[in-house]
């Protein structure tokens, strides 16, 4: 008998337009031969199932079941493709491990920290051979934000909300006349806003995976965009960004950040496929960190999804993988 799978998609956050690109995605790879697949959309007090009629099922919290006719549905293990709050953040981690259900991305711990970019670097910085900018974090309502940047940063900067993803929120600050309007910016999309001073070299990301209990590194990809930085208008829109699957690096540095990316992901007890994103800064070759996703897109055009192809593989045969492994891990 196939087991079933839900496929969890939309989500809390500005980024639910995104999911729904990714889950469509992954509907399509997913191997239907070995799991019944449900897509499910969860949103703010609106959890449901659309039938084959477009009639909306409602999704019965005390136990994450749908009643299709007269047959209760029951999943066997979650597909969480929800980027942002509750799929990124741990919220939707915590209620599947209450209900013992699970789940193709880290636990709610994990996920809770990482969506943090701030506590996130503060336990990745002594990794041997990764590097952290020079940041603040700042809390909103806190009069003293805009003087303790320009007290103790030094131009240009990146502003960031800290819980952030997509880049929404986000701003290059290259004067000091730019703080104040770049914090009220971050500060609308979150309580806490990082300030990071800017590191010039290449960026890039790279996926990581366990399968059978061990950490494989995917190739990097190298994202040069036409804009100022990586913004979500250069993440989402055809033509802005030339991204390079592998990214052009030497042996010996391929070598040094898939160690790093190895160390990360076991630092912080990652599960599923995560994706780290970093700069090779250009002077002192030294590698960046610049923050860590749980929930990495999966469209067609998505950094995991062509770093995948590019070791050869079917992004099914992944995506089953990824399902499997989550069972293992589960037992």
């Amino acid at each position: 008998m196939k087991k079933k799978i839900a496929l969890v998609t939309g989500g809390f956050s500005g980024e639910s337009v995104v999911s729904l690109k990714s889950a469509s995605v992954v509907e399509k790879y997913l191997d239907t031969v070995r799991y019944d697949v449900f897509k499910l959309f969860i949103y703010p007090r609106d959890w449901y199932y659309l039938d084959r009629f477009g009639e909306k099922i409602p999704v019965d919290l005390n136990d994450f079941s749908i009643r299709i006719n007269d047959e209760i549905v029951r999943f066997d293990g979650v597909f969480n493709i929800i980027h942002g709050s509750p799929g990124e953040d741990g919220k939707l981690a915590g209620y599947l491990d209450m209900l013992d259900i699970p789940y193709t991305t880290c636990d709610a711990l994990t996920s809770s920290i990482t969506m943090n970019k701030g506590y996130t670097k503060a336990i990745v910085q002594d990794i041997e051979g990764l590097h952290v900018a020079k940041s603040l974090q700042l809390f909103k309502g806190d009069k003293t934000n805009t003087q303790r940047v320009v007290q103790e940063l030094k131009m240009p900067l990146f502003v960031k909300p800290n819980n952030g993803g997509s880049s929404i929120g986000m701003s290059k600050v290259k004067s000091e006349q730019e703080i104040e309007e770049a914090l009220e910016k971050a500060f609308e999309e979150d309580l806490q806003v990082l300030v990071e001073e800017f590191v010039t070299g290449r960026e890039f990301s790279i996926g990581m995976y366990k399968l059978d209990g061990e950490i494989r590194v995917l190739p990097s990809t190298e994202i040069i965009s036409s804009k100022e930085f990586f913004d979500f208008e250069a993440k989402y829109t055809p033509g802005v960004t030339e991204e390079i699957t592998p990214g052009r690096m030497e042996e010996r540095e391929v070598a040094r950040v898939n160690k790093i990316a190895a160390a990360v992901y076991q630092k912080l007890n990652c599960k599923g496929a995560v994706r780290m994103d970093y700069f090779l800064e250009k002077d002192s070759g030294n590698f960046y960190f610049i923050e860590l996703n749980t929930v990495p897109g999966q469209t067609e055009t998505s950094l995991i999804s062509q770093q995948v192809r590019a070791i050869g593989m079917d992004v099914r045969d992944f995506y089953s993988e990824l399902i499997e492994e989550m069972w293992s891990d589960w037992n």
